[in-house]
């Protein structure tokens, strides 16, 4: 069942000679419990899709379903209201409130939502992150990869129906990404996360279940479905599992505020 579609999504700025055409006709689906990386070079339009994909920016035309319901025939009040609650971000940058411990940035979208914590969910993914024992620090006190978790436990603390990630190891070393792409490989199977990841980076693209590329603003390709996924089964141990050799699997496409939206840093930017 597809928790993600887009249709025929447009993202046009300017007009005339100097017409821009960020996304020209994307048509995708992401099926429940799916880590689809979405993979392009600078001025691909990859970042502009995940704002629209998540509600950060308004297409010139086209639809996006998430959950099954078309976000932009929201108006904006409930859609901040829909994104927070059903759209999880992790971006390049961590995010974190520097005066709130680990335990009170991961529950803060859930409170700013009026609902309590899931305490026992949330030790959960804490532990499978493997930050557990951090949740008293605050965000200085902890190295960039461990501030990476932390994001990506507050992402899934409002149990989203899609987590969004934007070059989420963008300010980390190699193996450190390695690690926190493995978490987020580990988190997709152990609570049937859907994720959709945005990166410029072909070896870490390779954890993902699908990899979907795009230039120019098109699918340019089809997925890639990584036959040693299942090596990444349930501990934060086992984030650091190498890919393996993947198979090619077809996709075709028409051509062939709130916290999340302030975090975005640049939703909207021309191409990316």
């Amino acid at each position: 069942m597809a928790i993600l579609e887009t249709k025929n999504l447009k993202k046009i700025y300017g007009s005339g000679a100097g017409e821009v055409r960020a996304l020209d006709g994307i048509d995708m689906s992401v099926e429940s419990g799916e880590f689809v990386a979405v993979v392009g070079s600078s001025g691909s339009g990859k970042s502009t899709l995940l704002h629209m994909l998540g509600g950060l920016d308004r297409p010139t035309s086209g639809k996006v379903f998430v959950d099954g319901r078309d976000i932009f025939s929201l108006k904006d009040e409930a859609l901040t209201i829909f994104r927070r609650r059903k759209i999880g971000f992790v971006f390049q940058a961590y995010n974190l409130v520097p005066v709130l411990n680990v335990y009170e940035n991961i529950v803060l979208p859930v409170e700013l939502d009026g609902r309590n914590a899931d305490r026992g969910f949330i030790s959960s993914i804490t532990e499978t992150l493997g930050i557990s024992d951090k949740l008293a620090n605050l965000p200085g006190q902890l190295s960039g990869g461990q501030q990476q978790r932390v994001a990506i436990a507050r992402a899934l603390a409002t149990k989203p129906a899609i987590l969004l990630c934007d070059e989420p190891t963008g300010n980390l070393d190699s193996r450190t990404s390695q690690d926190v792409l493995g978490l987020l490989r580990i988190t997709s199977r152990q609570y049937a996360q859907t994720i959709v990841m945005i990166t410029h980076n072909e070896e870490i693209a390779q954890l993902a279940d699908r990899i979907i590329r795009i230039e120019d603003g098109r699918i340019s390709n089809g997925g890639l479905v990584n036959d040693s996924a299942e090596v990444f089964g349930g501990t934060a141990a086992d984030a650091g599992a190498e890919p393996g050799v993947g198979r090619v699997v077809a996709l075709t496409d028409r051509n062939g505020v709130d916290s999340a939206a302030a975090h975005s840093s640049g939703a909207g930017r021309q191409g990316e």
